[in-house]
């Protein structure tokens, strides 16, 4: 199985520039191509959060067009610049997301993988959290299936990066989280997003990772005092790799044009120097 995750979107309504200097529109439509070209392609793309900038009508309208061309599966997450009614409205056709209840939590089980959608939003605020009811929901789904290997994927991460312009808007309550991990053994992923760069590391017995976006990324910078910058750095997005046996092996692919494929050996076997 094959999983693409895009992050941190941003779309504005039409015309408009993120940050007065992304074309997040045109970001977005340049991914949605990429992932239809690419050989395999993904089974399902994971959308984690922060898919416009204002959680307004006509951005969604604008983010549903772009997405459209779009050939596998689509699940959606919100972020902190998303708002929950806004984004129910606007993906009332996708079946998995529920359409009443606080929180937009779902679980994907129709996969080789088991994956749960969580909903880490806090209304009105950059940091995300996951509250005991929210806890409660993900240790009963996790407990109907204990021998499933499961990913969970989430906008904001639970752990801190070391930039600290980002780790004091991550998601609260994060060691609660990690010792319901520790006690639900078959989780083996958890993918998030908010942060705009890709980061990967061991937290409570499994894997944490955050993607990068197609559209900017936070400037890299470990200082305490760091500013509050985005850069722009190659788009990306990740591919995550699924095969019975051998885990889940995780990819960065660019998006864009970089000069095209060569060849490093020759038809007769030798190396090209």
């Amino acid at each position: 199985m094959l999983i693409a995750q895009v992050t941190d979107t941003h779309i504005k309504a039409a015309g408009r520039l993120a940050y007065r200097k992304v074309d997040s529109a045109a970001k977005l439509a340049n991914c949605v191509a990429h992932l239809n070209a690419l050989d395999p392609r993904p089974d399902i793309v994971l959308l984690t959060g922060d898919l416009v900038d204002l959680g307004r009508a006509e951005e969604y309208a604008l983010l549903r067009e772009i997405l459209a061309p779009l050939r596998m599966p689509l699940y959606v997450i919100p972020g902190n610049h998303d708002e929950r009614g806004a984004l129910r409205r606007a993906f009332a056709d996708h079946a998995y997301l529920p359409q009443t209840g606080e929180f937009l939590h779902y679980v994907l089980e129709d996969y080789p993988l088991r994956l749960i959608g969580l909903d880490t939003v806090v209304p009105g605020e950059p940091r995300g959290e996951m509250c005991a009811q929210r806890l409660a929901w993900l240790e009963a789904e996790l407990e109907r299936a204990p021998d499933r290997p499961t990913v969970l994927f989430m906008h904001h991460p639970p752990f801190l990066t070391g930039l600290a312009n980002m780790d004091w808007q991550n998601c609260h309550n994060g060691d609660a989280l990690g010792a319901l991990i520790e006690r639900q053994r078959q989780v083996m992923r958890i993918l998030c997003g908010h942060v705009h760069r890709p980061v990967h590391l061991p937290w409570h017995g499994v894997t944490a990772s955050i993607a990068p976006s197609p559209s900017h990324s936070c400037a890299f910078d470990l200082k305490a005092d760091a500013s509050h910058d985005f850069v722009l750095e190659p788009p990306t997005c990740e591919l995550h790799y699924w095969r019975e046996g051998a885990g889940l092996v995780s990819h960065l692919t660019f998006i864009g044009d970089y000069g095209g494929r060569f060849p490093f050996y020759e038809a007769n076997g030798k190396l090209i120097d």
